[in-house]
């Protein structure tokens, strides 16, 4: 384990990161780094949270973080696992493919935490490796919030595919309810909230260097805007899967029916994702 005083600031993690991607090799059964990162003592910048909730879609000035704003507060630690050197994946290209977080209880903005992250392990998939990362919030020595986030790195595999794991079962085309349409900056302004300043997200310019047409959407903004959206009990299991990038600017349809959400354009199907609430 390895306590810092604060969270890092990520511009030198993704160049660090970027500058070491030439050098790695994806595989399976390569080594990853076992050590926790983990952050006591930390309190939330209210205007922060602010503004990420403005650009989110979330009701601002309430005591409570939304479900998805650790993951903001943990990225940093994540970043700087990923981008070192006993990551064996390369930073650039890496695909954030899903995330399960897990609120047991509502969570105090003005509340004091633990944070803490760690690489849990690699995992094959069809199209390459996948990492497993996980993000733990604690209050007084218990557990209050939790994520996996898988982050793919796509590569030739030998044998057989192997499929995705924790695929949901499609269930049938869900309602569209509302249409929305998205601004070509979301993602600088998501990127200054999040602090999640990739250059797929910024601008055509930048995003065309790695393949892109257009900008590209943040999956977290494409989640925290649909769980705005929805809403979620204080006690909840969310569970989702980003299938297809969106492009900035751009017109999608949000999608929920009990407990399920998606984000569509047409018919490509860019998030789907599910709502469950716990017994507190």
């Amino acid at each position: 384990m390895t306590e810092l005083a604060g969270l890092p600031a990520l511009p030198p993690l993704l160049l660090r990161g970027a500058l070491l991607s030439p050098f790695k090799h994806p595989r399976p059964d390569a080594d990853h780094p076992r050590d926790r990162l983990v952050v006591p003592g930390l309190r939330v910048d209210l205007a922060r949270l602010a503004a990420y909730e403005r650009v989110c879609g979330f009701p601002t000035g309430e005591d409570a973080l939304p479900v998805t704003y650790p993951h903001v507060l943990g990225f940093p630690l994540a970043m700087r696992l990923m981008s070192g050197r006993a990551f064996p994946l390369p930073l650039l290209g890496l695909v954030h493919t899903s995330i399960e977080m897990t609120r047991r209880g509502a969570l105090a903005a003005g509340g004091t935490y633990e944070l803490a992250v760690h690489v849990d392990g690699l995992v094959p998939h069809r199209r390459g490796t996948e990492a497993v990362v996980v993000t733990e919030l604690r209050a007084d020595g218990e557990a209050v919030w939790e994520s996996r986030s898988t982050y793919l790195a796509r590569h030739r595999t030998n044998g057989p595919a192997v499929p995705a794991p924790g695929g949901r079962q499609e269930q049938g085309r869900l309602p569209g309810l509302e249409e929305w349409q998205l601004a070509g900056d979301v993602g600088r302004r998501y990127g200054a909230v999040s602090g999640d300043r990739n250059p797929i997200h910024l601008s055509p310019l930048t995003a065309r260097l790695f393949g892109f047409p257009r900008a590209i959407a943040h999956g977290m903004w494409t989640v925290a805007r649909c769980l705005a959206a929805h809403g979620t009990p204080d006690a909840v299991l969310v569970r989702a899967e980003f299938r297809a990038p969106v492009l900035l600017p751009g017109t999608v349809t949000y999608a929920a029916r009990d407990g399920r959400f998606e984000l569509r354009d047409g018919d490509r199907t860019h998030l789907t994702g599910d709502v469950y609430a716990l017994v507190p």
